[in-house]
């Protein structure tokens, strides 16, 4: 109940807050990020096909239930 007797003292306190902390943000200044094209040996194409190479071994048939159902 004291809350709702101090209701104006509690609005006033939290528009201070929101102003102050929104002239805060407002000082910081925005990320520059730069221009990146990107690599032509990283974009795959209609004619030119992404691929990519594993090159790990298959687990044996004991090391697969070992692993469980992990995924």
């Amino acid at each position: 109940m004291k809350l709702m007797k101090h209701m104006e003292a509690v609005f006033v306190v939290a528009i201070s807050l929101g102003v102050s902390g929104s002239y805060l943000l407002d000082a910081i200044p925005e990320a520059q990020a730069r221009d990146r094209s990107a690599d032509a040996t990283q974009v795959a194409s209609g004619a030119k096909m992404a691929v990519v190479s594993v090159s790990a071994k298959r687990l044996s048939s004991a090391e697969q239930q070992s692993a469980g159902s992990r995924g």
